[in-house]
């Protein structure tokens, strides 16, 4: 675990998590745990591959070729038992811009969309910013863990006439990595309704042991055909601002609608570095993502054990992946606003606010475990001493 020991100073690196804590948090003392990106350094071959680049010198346009397809196709069949043909896969700068272009180019204005409550903000701009409508498929809890209300899932797609699904997997922020059996009951629903699915798997690396993330385009035929993936080596490898995703889609007419669409926008060239760190990624960063994710596992642990038995106020729901941890902290009785207040006031921590996913978030904050085990510590001291004064 040694090469995740490390506490690296970011202030001064124009990074968003931690240079912008006095914007959002109006306190320079606040611990920025929110934003899904890491504290940890790349993997070592992935600096050394950029280095390299670097040393070129020249930086004009840069344009994936069949090797970058190959490392992709190789690195999905490997992890996910995913093959896929070359063809299929697209490039944009994210998954959000992915969304955004996937969104315009395949529905109506007025079409309704169908997604998962809570969940990720930027599902509900994406869909509403182009004068769409969002239908929630709330996911039901049960104290313990975050389930699928399949028959209000198939009622809201007819009521509504829903004509695309964005799909979280695995989920961020309730943590869930959705079995095979549930990923075929939502295909078929879809598939029977004529319902496009649009998966969002940029987590899909971070699984945790006894779970196994499955790409819902790898169901079956009808569902691939029906099924548009966007995944990124962002999230796994602390790549966010290199800029660089993809997006694969079986269809021939659905790549010729999104080719189109992404041209328009002139979104159809990556960053040449961003090209240079996916591949060294996937090719040499497997042995480094093991070992984070069973540190990923141990913090979650750590996080969860002391805050049950030192506060017995706020719950980790247990995630199965990612490392955003989904905090129940309703037993603190506070209004939204006020647990909010009090996380960044009282306990001088920053957290994203549970409402902000939809108001099934009421009562919960997302906590981030990807930094080093004394930022973890810190933060959960000040959390635990904050709810032991209001006692």
């Amino acid at each position: 675990m040694g090469r995740f020991d490390e506490v690296i100073e970011r202030k001064g690196t124009k990074s968003v998590k931690w240079d912008m804590v006095d914007h959002f948090y109006q306190d320079p003392e606040v611990l920025p745990m929110w934003v899904a990106d890491m504290d940890f350094k790349t993997p070592a071959p992935v600096t050394e591959a950029l280095t390299e680049r670097v040393r070129h010198g020249i930086f004009g346009y840069t344009v994936p070729d069949d090797n970058t397809k190959r490392i992709i196709t190789d690195w999905l069949s490997k992890r996910h038992g995913w093959d896929i043909e070359q063809d299929w896969i697209r490039y944009s700068p994210g998954v959000i811009p992915s969304l955004h272009m996937i969104i315009q180019s395949l529905t109506e204005v007025g079409d309704h969309i169908l997604i998962q409550t809570p969940v990720y903000p930027p599902f509900y701009t994406v869909i509403k910013d182009h004068g769409r409508h969002v239908v929630k498929n709330s996911l039901i809890f049960n104290e313990e863990r975050y389930h699928i209300d399949f028959d209000d899932f198939e009622e809201k797609i007819k009521e509504n006439d829903v004509k695309m699904f964005i799909l979280c997997n695995p989920h961020n922020p309730v943590g869930r990595v959705w079995t095979k059996e549930e990923l075929n009951k939502m295909a078929d629903i879809c598939n029977r309704h004529e319902v496009l699915i649009v998966s969002d798997e940029i987590h899909a690396d971070l699984v945790f042991k006894d779970h196994t993330h499955v790409p819902m385009a790898s169901l079956d035929h009808h569902t691939s055909q029906n099924t548009i993936t966007c995944m990124s080596p962002t999230k796994t490898f602390n790549l966010a601002g290199m800029q660089v995703s993809y997006v694969v889609t079986a269809d021939k007419k659905m790549r010729e609608v999104l080719d189109k669409q992404f041209n328009n926008q002139g979104m159809f060239l990556l960053n040449t570095l961003g090209i240079t760190a996916l591949e060294a990624a996937y090719q040499h960063g497997e042995e480094w993502l093991e070992d984070l994710t069973d540190l990923l596992e141990s913090h979650y642990h750590y996080v969860s054990d002391r805050l049950h038995k030192e506060t017995d106020k706020i719950k980790v729901i247990p995630p199965e992946g990612t490392y955003l941890l989904w905090l129940d902290c309703r037993e603190l009785n506070f209004e939204q606003k006020d647990l909010k207040r009090f996380m960044q006031k009282e306990a001088k921590v920053g957290l994203n606010d549970g409402a902000s996913f939809g108001e099934e978030g009421n009562g919960f904050m997302r906590l981030n475990i990807a930094a080093p085990k004394p930022i973890i510590e810190d933060g959960v001291d000040r959390i635990v001493r904050a709810v032991n004064r209001l006692q």
